[in-house]
């Protein structure tokens, strides 16, 4: 039996071991929803960028190393998965937060339709997943309606 599998949209953005990092990774995450036309949950997205990359920082990421965020949509299912790549030896639990600090996978718990962990070595890849819908008229579903969208645009 034959399949068709639909590549989908991917970017990567690779940062260094900063707090001012994590800004750039929120505005990446804007930039690539709005070129995308992922309009429906950017605040959410957003949110969850920042609690990911902030916690591969403080927690993750030794001296001397970065993270890595990735943007997925996959036009198919019409989701939107986000991850963050880290190369620490913390293993991320979203438990009740006891202290005024730790709410953030909680906070992803409650925001994203669904999250997880998975080990890479070495470190960890953090990710969570929105179920989302093109609100523009006109804005590619694919890779390859990109490409064409793109030129035809110009």
């Amino acid at each position: 039996m034959n399949h068709v599998t639909e590549c989908g949209l991917v970017r990567d953005r690779f940062y260094e071991r900063a707090r001012r990092t994590v800004s750039d990774a929120r505005r990446l995450t804007r930039d690539v929803l709005s070129e995308w036309g992922l309009y429906a949950r950017v605040e959410d997205v957003q949110l969850c960028v920042s609690e990911l990359a902030t916690n591969a920082i403080v927690h993750a990421v030794p001296p001397g190393r970065g993270y890595k965020v990735r943007l997925a949509w996959e036009a198919h299912h019409q989701v939107l998965r986000l991850e963050v790549h880290d190369s620490g030896g913390w293993w991320p639990l979203a438990e009740e937060p006891e202290w005024e600090i730790g709410h953030g996978l909680a906070l992803v718990e409650e925001l994203a339709d669904s999250w997880g962990v998975r080990e890479r070595k070495p470190g960890h890849v953090v990710w969570c997943e929105f179920g989302a819908s093109r609100q523009a008229v006109g804005v590619p579903s694919s890779a390859s309606d990109l490409m064409s969208w793109s030129v035809a645009s110009m």
